[in-house]
Order: structure tokens, then C-alpha cells, then sequence
């Protein structure tokens, strides 16, 4: 067993400061011959475990200051595949799950690991692929018919196969094109078990077609050839949902603190907050707490 596993919830909390705390840039010079500066025994933070997307397109950069300023509150992501954070949530290691695969989230839930779930935002998916386009569906809106000509052909297709949200999508997009993957799936198919950003690398490196989502791709810089291919099929909708790991399930959680981002993401400050980030003008995520959201 890792050693790390071995250790209690609480020793593993310590070290995970300890290590955040040992990579902090020193204090200037001038900064040292002050006076000691005054360290708070109130300092507030929770932790966050939240999908690559969040984290890779910039949203969390810009809205966590805006929160920490608002409340006093720090906040640390974790940043994995819905299914990885939500198994880092149940295991007690974060105090909220921010993900986006609604059914993975109502089971979590069931299962007496999380207070409700709340709406927060959605975005979509698109189909990224080569601009040559070999499989020729360029421009169409049927991402069934897309995903079935790409199987038929055997063109390269880089599957994150992570159990996150994007990967959960992705699966029930073959489903929905009438493609057995188990029956089908050769070469052609390449599953990297990694997160977006080295899934679009990957494609990108190979010529290869890949499912993202919106957020993601608006804010990866290394395209080389890509290019969206199919978007905008209302199948491609993407939502995301947040969730407060339950306190009578590890009593440990910062079920105030958690509550208070949870509220605050859903708020009106919040919702503002998402609706503000945007990357060359194009906004990234759109929120809808307020609507219910799905």
C-alpha cells in the first residue's frame, strides 16, 4: 500500500499543507528585515475537487480571487475526471465536488456521500478533429453521424478514457451512433487515460478526431492543425453540478466554508463571476443556478 494512503485523513491534510506550504515563494529581503508579519490562527480553506476543465480553462484563476476576497476563504483544487473526483470526495479528501456528469452526481448523492446537488453552469462539447477533415463531416450537425463515419473508416479517434465527465459523454455519444466499441474498436482507437489537455495534444501530435469540452479547447493554445468539426448538437450540451461532501459521512468536512462557496458559485456574485470569463471575447461558461438548471 502507498505509504501516503496508509496515513490518517488528518496526517495526510498536514502533510498536503506541509508540501503547499514548503513550494511558497520566499520572502524578499526587504521583506525579511521587518517585522515578523502576523499569521492569523483563523486562516480559512477548503478543498475543492473539481474536473480538468475548470482548471485548464482558466475559470478557476479568475473567479477564486473574487471569492477569497469576498469571504476571507482559500480554496484549493484538485483538479481530476468527474470520476476521480468524485472518488477523492468520497474517500473525504475535499469538502466540495465541482463536476459534470449529472448521473455520476445523483448516485454520489443516493449514497450518503454529498449534501444535494446544485446547478451551477453549462457549456457544450465539440468534436475537434483534423482541418483536412478525412472523414468529411466538416459543417454537420449530427454528431451520431459524425462519430459512425469516423468508426467506418478507422480514422484515428483519442479517447480520454478517464472516467471523467467528458469521457462519460463520449460513450454515450458512440451509444447513441450505434457503435459497439468493444466489437469495433482497433488501433484506430487510442484511449490515453489522461486529462483534456493532453487528449487534444495527443490528437493534434496524430491527426486524430477527439471529443472536449468548449471551455477547454477556447483556452488551448497548443492547436497545431485542429479544428472544430461538428458542434452544435443539443446532444453535446454540457452541465456542470456542485456538491458539499455530507459532514455526517466525515465529520471533518468544512461544511460552513464549503456551504459558503457552494453559495456563493450559485449566488448572484458568482454567477456573475462565470459570466465575466471569457477568452478573446468569447464567453467560456454560462451560468444557470438561478434557471434550475438540469
Amino acid at each position: 500500500m502507498n505509504r501516503f494512503h496508509g496515513l490518517t485523513l488528518s496526517k495526510r491534510r498536514l502533510l498536503a499543507t506541509l508540501a503547499i506550504l514548503a513550494i511558497a515563494p520566499p520572502l524578499s529581503l526587504h521583506a525579511q528585515s521587518a517585522s515578523p508579519p502576523v499569521v492569523s490562527s483563523a486562516i480559512r480553506t477548503i478543498i475543492v475537487a473539481s474536473t480538468t476543465s475548470t482548471q485548464d480553462s482558466g475559470l478557476f484563476e479568475h473567479i477564486l480571487p473574487i471569492f477569497t476576497a469576498k469571504t476571507g476563504i482559500t480554496v484549493r483544487v484538485i483538479a481530476q475526471g468527474t470520476g476521480q473526483a468524485l472518488d477523492t470526495a468520497r474517500r473525504g479528501d475535499a469538502d466540495v465536488a465541482f463536476v459534470h456528469a449529472r448521473s455520476q452526481e445523483e448516485k454520489f448523492v443516493a449514497d450518503g456521500f454529498g449534501v444535494a446537488r446544485r446547478p451551477v453552469m453549462y457549456n457544450d462539447f465539440v468534436l475537434i478533429g483534423p482541418a483536412s477533415d478525412p472523414a468529411g463531416i466538416k459543417g454537420t450537425k449530427d454528431i451520431a453521424i459524425a462519430l459512425k463515419a469516423i468508426s467506418d473508416k478507422n480514422l484515428p479517434f483519442v479517447s480520454r478514457g478517464d472516467r471523467s465527465g467528458t469521457h462519460a459523454a463520449e460513450l454515450n455519444l458512440w451509444k447513441l451512433a450505434s457503435v459497439n466499441l468493444d466489437a469495433v474498436k482497433g488501433p484506430w482507437y487510442r484511449e490515453i487515460g489522461q486529462g483534456m489537455g493532453a487528449a487534444l495534444n495527443t490528437a493534434g501530435a496524430s491527426e486524430a478526431y477527439v471529443l472536449a469540452d468548449r471551455g477547454t479547447w477556447l483556452g488551448f493554445k497548443n492547436r497545431q492543425n485542429l479544428a472544430i468539426i461538428v458542434e452544435g448538437d443539443k446532444r453535446l450540451f454540457n452541465q456542470y453540478g456542485v456538491i458539499l461532501v455530507d459532514p455526517k459521512r466525515h465529520p471533518h468536512v468544512k461544511a460552513a466554508d464549503g456551504k459558503a462557496f457552494i453559495d456563493w458559485l450559485t449566488g448572484a456574485d458568482g454567477q456573475k463571476a462565470i459570466s465575466d470569463y471569457k477568452i478573446g471575447g468569447e464567453q467560456l461558461f454560462f451560468p444557470n443556478a438561478g434557471a434550475g438548471g438540469v
